[in-house]
């Protein structure tokens, strides 16, 4: 009977450690994933402008039903170029309230699928952001 009770507490202990690392891994995986979305995403609307001399105003242009993340929200796209917006609206902006990108605002919500345009918000802390152009692709809490 001690046997048991000791195999089941190392059971336990074992099991305390690796679930944490599992649903830890689950979430870097999903990040990774929504990060090459968004590289492919990109890609194509870029591809659409060379095309149409122009950005798609939804990526439904792009010919693919509201593409969604891992996390099951739709990606968020803004044409910025040739829209007529100057720094104001639904623009997402850096800590200093500097518009990120001059072309397009393309992002996901992230895991709370919530979400404002200032990267100080706390709402924006786990977006998956495209800034600089492309030049950063990534967590709003690493830029």
């Amino acid at each position: 009977m001690i046997e048991l009770m000791i195999v089941i507490v190392i059971i336990g202990i074992l099991s305390s450690i690796a679930i944490p690392s599992y649903f830890s891994s689950k979430e870097k995986a999903k990040m990774a994933a929504t990060i090459s979305e968004i590289k492919i995403l990109e890609k194509m609307i870029q591809t659409y402008n060379i095309d149409h001399d122009s950005y798609p105003e939804t990526l439904e242009d792009l010919g693919m039903k509201a593409p969604q993340d891992p996390w099951g929200n739709p990606y968020q796209y803004l044409k910025i170029e040739g829209s007529g917006k100057k720094g104001v609206g639904k623009m997402r902006k850096d800590h200093n309230m500097v518009p990120v990108n001059s072309d397009f605002d393309l992002y996901s919500k992230g895991k709370d699928g919530k979400s404002q345009t200032p990267f100080t918000s706390k709402a924006s802390r786990d977006d998956i952001v495209r800034a600089n152009n492309g030049r950063y692709i990534g967590l709003v809490s690493d830029y």
